[in-house]
């Protein structure tokens, strides 16, 4: 399927590795040009290489070493390129752990990069979008938006956020504009979260991490984890000529792990 998006621009957040990379993967092999933004410049540059590796229609890829969730990092992005047709929201998610040890910083912390960066990167781009007829908006967030997890308060928290934000603005005259805003809920994918978060149930409980892969792969109807290329697939899809019917919605991919009908 042609997705009628090449040549346009996209700015790709987290895209060194895991889900965000997977994103910009998918639009460079659909011919979008893009920008991707992660923190670690070394892997960001090996990261940016592939991507170019893989690109088609003589799509570019820039990369932009900086933090998205400071002014800053967002400035350095926009001076990378100025008029965005896609953005992909993306940021680390906030440490899990017991509400009742989470002072007022932490909170700040994960609201800062996981509602208001995002808000901030939708002001910055979909009034421009609006004005040429085309935009496409995908946060990565959460499954926990859905079925929230207890020990990671702080993602419920800060993403539901994002979500109340987003369930608002997307229905906004925006929508009559070409821009649609959507958001994109990661189950259980093999990223380096996944396996961070292994090791530290591991460490807590003395299970082989092995052990507790496998037992989350049972509580999935699928059997097994995602992929950051079929995620990167779903995003590609929300951007593209044939999403423009689709705004304000929560796009759940988790392998049927999500146990309601609605």
């Amino acid at each position: 399927m042609d997705l009628g998006i090449a040549g346009r621009t996209a700015l790709v957040c987290g895209a060194s590795k895991g889900l965000g990379h997977g994103s910009a993967l998918a639009l460079v092999k659909e011919g979008v040009n893009v920008v991707v933004v992660a923190r670690g410049a070394e892997a960001l540059q090996e990261a940016a290489a592939k991507l170019q590796a893989a690109a088609t229609g003589g799509a570019f890829v820039k990369a932009v070493a900086a933090d998205i969730t400071t002014p800053e990092g967002r400035a350095a992005a926009f001076a990378a390129h100025a008029d965005y047709d896609i953005v992909v929201t993306n940021a680390g998610g906030p440490p899990p752990g017991d509400f009742r040890e989470w002072d007022r910083e932490a909170w700040l912390k994960a609201v800062e990069a996981n509602m208001l960066t995002p808000i901030e990167l939708i002001k910055a781009t979909v009034d421009g979008m609006a004005a040429r007829g085309f935009g496409r908006v995908v946060n990565i967030t959460s499954s926990a938006v859905k079925a929230p997890i207890d020990i990671l308060g702080l993602s419920n928290g800060a993403r539901s956020g994002l979500t109340g934000f987003v369930a608002g603005v997307a229905r906004s005259g925006l929508a009559a504009q070409g821009v649609t805003i959507n958001n994109l809920l990661p189950g259980v994918f093999d990223t380096d979260r996944v396996r961070t978060m292994a090791a530290g149930t591991s460490k807590k409980t003395g299970q082989s991490v092995e052990a507790i892969h496998e037992a989350r792969r049972k509580a999935i109807p699928a059997r097994r984890f995602g992929t950051p290329e079929e995620f990167g697939a779903i995003c590609a899809f929300l951007c593209s000529v044939h999403a423009a019917y689709m705004t304000g919605q929560n796009v759940l991919a988790d392998g049927g792990a999500y146990p309601g009908t609605f």
